[in-house]
């Protein structure tokens, strides 16, 4: 049958290209060309559903519910590590492990200590069967329809792999991942997670694999579980299990390594603990083990932990200082985030004055007390946070810390949803922060862009009792804007004329800048090209909604919730009756060469602004990215262009080509 032999060599060769992009990080394909052929692979399994297997390549998207996550036995224990903080520890475990084996002549495997959360997997037959989480470490839960949206883990094995195995490792969110995570939580009004471990943790929870197929979860898998292990040493398992296609830490990025002595242990631990900052994950300290698995069942294992292995913990930098006061702020969405604002101290390098402690459930797990002395270190090496309280220097009459039950601005009663951690202030027409907030995040650069007015400008014009909403803003005359402070003519007419030019923004722009819960640049334009106008939205029903891609129920309600409030509605009329766009304009391709193409705009231009860069790339099926990657297919280099992204675009083999060239192309 053609089809099924399609069928079979195109999965076969995404698997490869899949494998060398997110196992190997050798790209063999340009994204493009990735994308049509699973394309092609999707339309040929829905022509014909028997051709359909679960490990396909199309399977990674997600979308499944799951009810419940259900309890699975480990075949043999997930035990975890005896921890050690000093190179002491280290010595005399060394000194049991000689006197355990009776050998002199220990060899160590060296790995790093991945800062995520334990999963194991199982295979028969080469093909992903169940992942399961730690657990209490004799039972876990089956996360394996979100465990298969994880990229860089493989549903089908290549090569001389065991028919049945189980193989551990660690599930995380690397470094860009969770800032790109964040950074559209914030645009979002959404309050910030606090750190890549629990995020992931929380992520590979998440009752629709849609949420981890599009965080960009990543994972490390280093430990073989078989009935006979046929290979001597851990070492060699672990070169075997990257032959089968898993991703496995690299001998030659150094996340790996084999030491017969002592000081090779403490190199290694030294060096990591200097280079870890530079790590595209986090980890939080060094694994040893006994590599001989002859050796191993020779020493065996306690209760908790096995005798072979040891974490050697790197220690944070955690000093003391005191709790000035706690202040609350309240986001343009109303929710409401406790700051700890503290004695400035010193670092990791930066003086830190404030951290979040994120929502009331934390202040009291911290137990926090009125001006107490805290512990904070930088999670991540990034993020400011408390870790404890120096009970030794509490003050005697300390009373513990209440959380507000008002909001602290317009001091409304606050309320907290079942399920949510955040508290939320639910006076949104009339809370100062949230309406400046919302002004303020409509005339962002991403939503209007527009010129002249700023987070300060906009206080001023609230105070003035000129503007509550975004709308009102297209209602300003000169004669209303000039009495203000510190503006001058030219200020006033740089403003007159951002408003007049934010007119030209698209639809989908106009769409992001209303600031709907949850609705982001992406959504936006995904709302904006599929019901094409603001009327189709409104009329949408949540089913509809729902069955636009990336678009899940809580999105979808909080959509449908928005559009059916008669003030928003209003505020849209007046809004379309200045001249915004609401609906989308039909863009006719004018060349098939830069469909689905990333590219980057770097330098400045001569006969093209970036805007005007970005509109035509875009009108002709590309797309405009921030950074450079292994996904990039293009940079576009202006003048003065920064010598660093030339240097890493010419290492990663992507095209480069002037403005000229540019218009050239898509002409």
């Amino acid at each position: 049958m053609k089809a099924q032999q399609e069928v079979l060599e195109l999965s076969k060769e995404l698997r490869k290209h899949n494998h060398s992009y997110y196992v190997l990080s050798k790209p063999t394909i340009s994204d493009y060309d990735f994308d049509m052929k699973l394309s092609r692979l999707n339309k040929l399994e829905q022509e014909n559903p028997s051709l359909l297997v679960p490990d396909s390549p199309t399977q990674r998207i997600g979308g499944d519910i799951t009810e419940k996550f259900e309890k699975v036995a480990h075949s043999s224990p997930m035990l975890s590590l005896s921890n050690s903080y000093n190179k002491e520890d280290i010595q005399e475990w060394a000194e049991r492990a000689v006197k355990l084996t009776g050998n002199e002549e220990l060899e160590y495997t060296l790995e790093l200590k991945y800062d995520g959360v334990a999963i194991s997997l199982r295979y028969e037959e080469g093909k992903l069967i169940k992942a399961v989480t730690r657990g209490d470490g004799n039972t876990g839960e089956d996360v394996t329809t979100n465990v298969r949206t994880i990229k860089s883990i493989p549903l089908k094995l290549h090569g001389d792999y065991p028919d049945k195995f189980e193989i551990r490792g660690e599930i995380f969110l690397p470094h860009a991942s969770f800032e790109k995570l964040n950074k559209t939580r914030e645009e979002e009004g959404e309050p910030l997670y606090a750190n890549p471990r629990n995020t992931a943790s929380g992520t590979l929870k998440s009752q629709n694999s849609k949420i981890p197929a599009s965080r960009g979860l990543d994972c490390f898998l280093y430990y073989l579980v078989l009935d006979k292990n046929p290979y001597k040493g851990h070492f060699k398992s672990l070169e075997k299990a990257g032959e089968w296609g898993f991703k496995v830490p690299q001998q030659k990025l150094k996340y790996v390594a084999k030491s017969a002595t002592l000081d090779g242990v403490m190199e290694f631990i030294r060096y990591w603990d200097n280079e870890k900052k530079k790590l595209p994950f986090e980890i939080d300290g060094i694994v040893i083990k006994v590599n001989s698995y002859q050796l191993q069942d020779e020493m065996g294992l306690t209760a908790k932990s096995p005798r072979w292995a040891i974490a050697y913990k790197f220690k944070a930098e955690n000093l003391s200082t005191q709790l000035v006061e706690i202040t609350y702020q309240v986001g343009r969405t109303g929710a409401i985030t406790p700051v700890a604002n503290l004695e400035p101290l010193l670092l990791a390098g930066t003086t830190v004055k404030r951290a979040s402690l994120h929502n009331q459930d934390q202040i009291e797990k911290l137990g926090i007390h009125e001006k107490d002395f805290v512990f904070v270190e930088k999670g991540g090496e990034i993020i400011p946070k408390v870790t404890n309280v120096d009970l030794d220097k509490r003050l005697a009459n300390a009373k513990p810390v209440r959380f507000i039950p008002t909001c602290p601005e317009c001091h409304t009663a606050l309320v907290r949803k079942e399920g949510e951690a955040h508290h939320y202030c639910p006076n949104a027409d009339f809370c100062p922060p949230q309406i400046t907030g919302r002004i303020e995040h409509f005339i962002s650069r991403k939503a209007m862009n527009i010129d002249g007015l700023g987070a300060e400008t906009i206080l001023q014009l609230f105070e003035a009792g000129l503007i509550r909403i975004p709308a009102d803003l297209y209602d300003l005359t000169r004669e209303q804007i000039l009495p203000l402070e510190r503006l001058a003519e030219k200020s006033v007419e740089n403003i007159l004329i951002g408003l007049e030019d934010s007119k030209a923004q698209p639809f989908e722009k106009v769409l992001f800048g209303l600031g709907i819960r949850y609705v982001g640049e992406t959504v936006a334009k995904k709302l904006a090209k599929h019901f094409k106008n603001v009327q189709s939205i409104k009329s949408a029903s949540l089913e509809s909604l729902v069955k636009v891609d990336e678009i899940g129920e809580r999105i979808a309600e909080s959509v449908y919730e928005y559009l059916n409030i008669e003030a928003n509605l209003s505020q849209i009329r007046r809004m379309e009756e200045a001249g915004l766009c609401f609906e989308a304009i039909e863009v006719i391709l004018d060349s098939e060469v830069l469909n689905g193409k990333k590219i980057v705009v770097s330098g400045v231009f001569t006969k093209l602004s970036r805007n005007e860069l970005k509109t035509l790339i875009e009108a002709n099926g590309g797309k405009v990215v921030g950074s450079i990657s292994a996904k990039t297919d293009l940079l576009i280099a202006g003048e003065n262009m920064g010598p660093a992204k030339k240097i890493k675009a010419d290492t990663l083999g992507i095209k480069i080509i002037d403005e000229t060239a540019f218009l050239r192309l898509i002409d």
